[in-house]
């Protein structure tokens, strides 16, 4: 991940805590660890030298992502673009007719935009190539009402074109959005006529630009608007045949799914399996939406769209979100398994604004500040079994710290005790929890928690959550300890673990503590201590 640096030893700054040496464990506890880890030992001796052989790797867990899933679930962060003639006439929904002369920008840069993306830790860029108003940001054919039509670039321009070329230029993926609803378009609300009008025009986003990762479909129409049959599926195999590296997004995927709202939260328990039968496009039951469905055929991950601004397009009077507000975002996005759609919006002169950059500069520095230190790095791990025995590198617990889904440790078969014991060789400070599994083989983890040996020599529970998936980000009361459990309570099948961290967060803010509380829930996750927390005031807005 881009947040995370190896590091050779492990440290504190002073200003974090002061260093007190550990009580000592309990001869008791002390046992039940040596025990696990010897027998983990012993378990693996005899099974490797009976059986020389390396083990093979656990069955996949049915559904699995596709190529291009996997590739847009590691991208992590996709960077939204809204522009057209609703930037500069302060709308939000055009009417469909406003003069194609109100598009010209005066400073009109794609690089400057793919750069602001890139600098900021996103992979992807997708931008509105047609919005609700009709107005075609690519010399279409099929219509006038597009830049051919407008001063800019004296009517030869091609922001489409532009932006393709600077993403490709930069290493990064480019996606578009086309509308369904088209407010201008005079077949519209013909069915066949509209469909045949659509498809015309996709297919000139999707044979003139190169490669496209991502294509955007939503179900927005305003009330009393002509009633209009989309030809969803037709539309899904033409982007398939043209774009097979592509995922398409809907309410209803087929590729990824919409969260159900647009302030970019998904739920703290989240599956990326998922029926798409259960949904229409347009029409979704916005809980199943956000939280998947653990018996799902399908692998269907989520995407958190939500914009920096109040508006998904630039308004002169608005202001950007602050970069504490999508650390809390990230946290119940990216921390929940999903991908983070963010909204930046360029402005009437064809620039992302300055007041936005600095926000994404420090959206930035948050995350590299806690996340690039990952304070179990150097950390003694063990765990009660390890598949094809304790000495089989590739299944080893080490293999928590590899930053890749394709190494990992898993447990022997048929076992119902799964966990993962850490001595970080130092009482530590920590706020945070990540984990995170091999999605290439299937979701399987379904609850989880975390212990630390408190100061009495006992174990003591932190936090627990429930789904993990490509991600999961726990935040809880900042504690101290030296020993860790990481337990899984329940699996779809034999839970495999690509990588663990722990951090210390010293920028969210906690808030609304109450004493009087038996248990809480802090950020969608309950926390296991005699406190209350307001899940939403995680961050200062």
């Amino acid at each position: 991940m881009e947040e995370k640096k190896k590091q050779t030893t492990t440290t504190i700054p002073p200003a974090r805590e002061t260093q007190k040496p550990a009580k000592p464990m309990s001869q008791i506890t002390l046992l039940i660890l040596l025990l696990s880890l010897l027998s983990s030992s012993s378990s693996a001796s005899s099974s490797s030298s009976s059986n020389p052989l390396i083990k093979p790797p656990p069955l996949p867990i049915l559904p699995i992502p596709s190529a291009p899933q996997l590739q847009w679930q590691l991208g992590r962060m996709a960077l939204f673009l809204h522009f057209g003639p609703n930037t500069f006439t302060d709308s939000e929904w055009g009417t469909g007719h406003a003069d194609p002369y109100v598009f010209n920008p005066s400073h009109f840069d794609a690089t400057q935009w793919v750069r602001v993306a890139k600098e900021s830790g996103f992979s992807r860029v997708i931008l509105t190539a047609k919005h609700h108003d009709g107005f075609c940001l690519w010399p279409s054919e099929y219509t006038n009402y597009s830049v051919r039509s407008s001063p800019w670039r004296n009517g030869s321009g091609d922001v489409v074109a532009e932006l393709a070329e600077a993403a490709r230029d930069a290493g990064i993926g480019f996606g578009l959005y086309l509308s369904p609803w088209d407010r201008h378009e005079v077949s519209y609300g013909k069915t066949l006529e509209y469909n045949e009008f659509y498809i015309g025009q996709m297919t000139e986003l999707l044979t003139r630009y190169g490669d496209i990762k991502e294509v955007w479909l939503d179900g927005a129409k305003g009330e009393g608007e002509k009633n209009m049959e989309y030809f969803f599926d037709s539309w899904f195999s033409l982007i398939h045949q043209l774009q097979p590296g592509a995922v398409i997004f809907s309410d209803a995927g087929p590729d990824t799914r919409w969260i159900g709202d647009e302030a970019g939260v998904a739920g703290s328990t989240c599956w990326s399996l998922f029926n798409r039968s259960a949904v229409k496009i347009g029409d979704i039951d916005p809980q199943y939406s956000r939280e998947g469905d653990r018996l799902g055929y399908e692998w269907v991950p989520a995407e958190c769209d939500v914009s920096i601004r109040p508006g998904w397009f630039w308004h002169p009077s608005e202001v950007p979100k602050s970069a504490r507000t999508l650390l809390d975002i990230y946290y119940k996005s990216i921390g929940r398994n999903c991908l983070l759609l963010l909204n930046v919006p360029p402005n009437s002169s064809g620039l992302i604004s300055a007041e936005d950059i600095q926000v994404l500069q420090e959206f930035s520095e948050l995350r590299r500040s806690i996340f690039s230190d990952n304070l179990a790095i150097n950390a003694l791990v063990g765990a009660s079994s390890t598949r094809g025995g304790i000495n089989n590198s590739r299944f080893n617990p080490k293999n928590v710290f590899k930053e890749s889904i394709y190494t990992y440790w898993a447990p022997k078969e048929n076992q119902t005790h799964w966990v993962l014991y850490l001595n970080l060789q130092q009482i530590l400070s920590f706020n945070v929890l990540q984990v995170q599994e091999p999605i290439h083989v299937g979701q399987r983890i379904i609850e989880f928690h975390l212990e630390i040996l408190n100061e009495d020599g006992q174990w003591e529970k932190v936090t627990n959550g429930t789904t993990v998936g490509y991600q999961r980000l726990l935040q809880f009361p900042t504690i101290k300890s030296q020993h860790l459990r990481f337990v899984v309570d329940k699996s779809r099948a034999d839970p495999l673990i690509s990588y663990f961290g722990i951090y210390m967060d010293q920028f969210s803010i906690l808030s609304n503590i109450s004493d009087t509380s038996p248990s809480t829930y802090f950020n969608g996750t309950q926390v296991l201590q005699q406190i209350t927390y307001n899940h939403s005031q995680i961050a200062s807005l």
